[in-house]
């Protein structure tokens, strides 16, 4: 069953530790089998919506996308973040 990377950014504190992640992460998730479906600022919210930084990513599966998380590759992306960012990162099984 595909299931999606939701990531959510409440807050970027340190913009050059976000490119670092950046440049680490993509090519880490795409990697591991996960394609980008949308990613930036939303163009419009609703109610209690946030105006925040957003990320979709579909995998295969729930498994697919963990791996993915605790992957060698991504844990180095997530070493380079390091507090340059708070996010809500969840990954949701689909329909």
């Amino acid at each position: 069953m595909t299931a999606y990377w939701i990531s959510l950014y409440r807050e970027i504190t340190d913009e050059t530790r976000l490119a670092a992640y950046a440049q680490l992460a993509g090519p880490a998730l795409t990697g591991a089998g996960g394609t980008f479906l949308a990613r930036g600022m939303p163009e419009q919210t609703y109610e209690a919506g946030e105006a925040t930084r957003s990320v979709l990513i579909e995998f295969d599966s729930v498994d697919a996308a963990r791996a993915a998380h605790d992957s060698p590759a991504y844990q180095e992306a997530l070493a380079a973040l390091d507090g340059g960012a708070v996010r809500d990162l969840r990954i949701v099984p689909g329909i």
